[in-house]
């Protein structure tokens, strides 16, 4: 199935953060899927209504009917990952959010896309008591794609997905690798020609770390960006205040040059 317009909702993960920077522009999964798409579709047009720091509620009442005005006939929609790590976590209200977009964009006329959390404790070992909100979720999001002809990156099964060399230092964004593989399993999810399941493999193995190195890294995240964190929530600060989309309307997409 050929699609004409492609339409990402959600927070910072689609916006792109971690894959480039403000200076030169972030480009992030969405951009990369987007741009495999159009390899294949030179007419198609691409819109990422996403903003860092949004909520799953957030997200669809901001972005939902922005997004149906676009007509798309392709949608993305990834959100939660703000709400799991709150401390007033409620996967009902969540899941609600996720499945109104669902019922909203499908019921348009839209292919949807949407993914699982992978467990976020193998990555930051301090997140390891979110694993049953975690599995509570996935769980919820299934049953609701599910009810909605929804497609899903399952990301959960796969260990692959916590390997930290996919993560940026912060270990809430992907790095660009880590982008490059939830393109290339929406891209194998929605069965564009020539993707497979590669993304779920391991990367090679690398030697142990010692456990000092580990116990220095554990510090080193905590102060430089679990606290700044900590923070904002403390004093009522998003980092997506006064942030809108960065490609609020349909634009062509322009393909990377190769080297």
């Amino acid at each position: 199935m050929s699609h004409a317009r492609y339409v990402a909702l959600g927070d910072s993960q689609t916006e792109g953060l971690g894959d480039g920077d403000e200076a030169g522009g972030l480009r992030g999964w969405a951009d990369r899927f987007a741009e495999q798409l159009a390899e294949r579709e030179p007419g198609l047009l691409y819109a990422n209504l996403a903003v860092r720091g949004r909520l799953a509620a957030q997200v669809r009442d901001e972005q939902l009917a922005p997004a149906l005005a676009l007509r798309p006939d392709l949608a993305t929609v990834m959100a939660g990952m703000n709400d799991l790590i709150r401390p007033r976590f409620d996967a009902t209200a969540v899941a609600g959010a996720l499945e109104d977009m669902f019922a909203a964009l499908t019921g348009a006329g839209a292919t949807v896309l949407t993914v699982t959390f992978p467990d976020f404790g193998r990555l930051v070992p301090l997140a390891r008591p979110l694993l049953p909100r975690v599995v509570d979720l996935n769980t919820r999001i299934l049953a609701a794609a599910k009810r909605h002809g929804v497609l899903v990156v399952d990301s959960f099964p796969h260990a692959a997905i916590t390997d930290a060399r996919l993560w940026s230092l912060d270990r809430l964004h992907a790095a660009p690798l880590g982008h490059a593989r939830i393109a290339a399993a929406m891209a194998h999810a929605l069965g564009l020609p020539g993707s497979d399941d590669s993304w779920t493999l391991p990367l090679p193995a690398l030697p142990r770390p010692a456990p000092w190195r580990v116990a220095q890294a554990e510090l080193r995240w905590v102060a430089g960006f679990a606290a700044p964190w900590i923070r904002r929530r403390l004093r009522g600060h998003s980092s997506g205040d006064g942030r809108t989309a960065k490609r609020p309307t349909l634009l062509p997409v322009t393909l990377p040059v190769a080297d």
